[in-house]
């Protein structure tokens, strides 16, 4: 029974914990992507410049970042699914926190750091877990959960405009908190199969005997999830370093554009209810091209590292053109291009890690690297909001991301040369092992 659970079944349940997912990133990833749509009601309401008002979603990305690899350990001492409500919790009790708003230090602490560790403990596991339930299906099963983030964002953004107009931006946020609650649920959902791997894991090691070649079967098969803390030795791989270092500079664009796309639109003129209609554009596009993406990554005719750095080079230069938009339906084209673009990118970038780190070391990399990449997100928006106010003009912030896109893309490159050579090398080395014996000269044929 034991080595049934430690293969993942690739299906059955497993779609049960997909679609789980698909809640969680809609519930948490699309309410931090239209979070935009508070910018400037904060931002007025505060009285505040532009930089010192992108600190509140800075510091969510920043601890949504910071709690993975706590959110990572505490799936191995207890479940996903224990952590995956326990977010559910944080992330309603940021929300409900912040209908307070008693000023802009109580932002910080409320829809920043309670939102994001809520956010990161709900996250997490989520993706987690789905890695764990699928193996030939990973990239798949990864876009369609992560697809949630895309169909929950198409119907926020005018939902979310409603509330703000019925409510005010205070009973918005409050009423959003309640919806995050379902989280909860989705945690429930979760069964955990790692459990019985990692118990197995353990029998494995102090019961096969030594020598029979199982061991090492074994250590392969079980689930990652046995580390039992961060393997901080990756950042002595260089792979992983490039890797990560691509992360920081990505999480400084990323969450950029959401951010200032509402504020451009108002500048050029554009009417509030069309506003809000690119928000939904971006999430359907967005939709789309993780799905096809995913489709496309699990038929293995391109490698991961070489789709990803294409994608990237087309969000950088999608990023580019958008402030060239100066109507309703010029924005909404290069939108639309950026969100595609970044859907599939966001399908394969977890499965590039995996294919970086491998799978036995995917749990404790997946931590580390949104430790890591957390800088970048925490830097990103208030350096876009810095330039942006030094500018006088939103369209600075979408210049600063697609510059910095660009950047990100050489260290893909880079990552995917050094593989290359490391690949070579090992064949090199395996070549000699097929020579005669040390000495030619005995060779039995020339004695006789």
């Amino acid at each position: 029974m034991q080595a049934k659970d430690s293969n993942p079944p690739d299906g059955g349940y497993g779609w049960v914990v997909v679609v789980s997912a698909f809640m969680v990133m809609g519930l948490t990833a699309a309410v931090l992507k239209t979070f935009g749509l508070f910018f400037v009601e904060l931002q007025q309401h505060f009285d505040e410049l532009a930089s010192t008002t992108s600190w509140i979603t800075s510091v969510t990305i920043a601890i949504f970042h910071l709690g993975a690899p706590v959110a990572s350990s505490l799936c191995v001492r207890y479940t996903h699914r224990a952590v995956v409500i326990t977010g559910g919790l944080l992330a309603f009790s940021g929300m409900a926190l912040g209908f307070l708003g008693l000023s802009m230090v109580w932002m910080y602490a409320t829809t920043g750091f309670l939102q994001g560790l809520g956010i990161s403990f709900s996250w997490t596991p989520a993706i987690s877990i789905v890695s764990h339930y699928f193996s030939k299906k990973r990239a798949l099963a990864n876009a369609i959960a992560s697809a949630g983030e895309c169909a929950f964002a198409f119907t926020f953004g005018p939902f979310f405009q409603w509330l703000i107009s019925q409510y005010g931006w205070k009973g918005a946020l409050l009423i959003i908190g309640g919806i995050q609650l379902n989280i909860c649920v989705c945690g429930v959902l979760m069964r955990p199969l790692a459990s019985s791997c990692l118990l197995e894991g353990s029998h494995s090691e102090t019961e096969t005997p030594p020598g029979n070649g199982a061991s090492r079967t074994d250590k392969e098969d079980k689930s990652p999830i046995a580390h039992k803390t961060i393997n901080w030795m990756l950042v002595k791989r260089p792979e992983f370093v490039l890797y990560a270092i691509f992360g920081i500079l990505a999480a400084m664009s990323f969450f950029v554009p959401p951010l200032f796309l509402v504020p451009l639109s108002y500048s050029l003129g554009i009417d509030e209810s069309w506003t809000a209609s690119l928000l939904s554009i971006l999430a359907v596009v967005d939709f789309a091209g993780r799905l096809l993406c995913g489709w496309y990554a699990n038929l293995h005719v391109t490698k991961t590292v070489h789709l990803l750095t294409m994608t990237i080079t087309l969000i950088s230069t999608s990023l580019m053109l958008l402030p060239l938009a100066n109507n309703y339906l010029s924005l909404a084209i290069f939108t639309g291009f950026y969100g595609f673009f970044f859907g599939t990118t966001v399908a394969v970038h977890i499965t590039v890690l995996a294919d970086v780190v491998g799978m036995p070391d995917f749990d404790s990399a997946l931590g580390l690297f949104m430790l890591i990449r957390s800088a970048g997100g925490f830097v990103g928006p208030p350096l876009a909001g810095l330039i942006v106010d030094m500018a006088g003009d939103y369209r600075a912030g979408f210049y600063m991301a697609g510059a910095t896109l660009v950047l990100s893309a050489g260290f893909l490159v880079t990552l995917d040369q050094f593989q290359q050579r490391k690949e070579r090398g090992s064949q090199t080395n395996t070549k000699p092992e097929k020579s005669t014996l040390p000495y030619p000269s005995l060779h039995p044929l020339k004695l006789q």
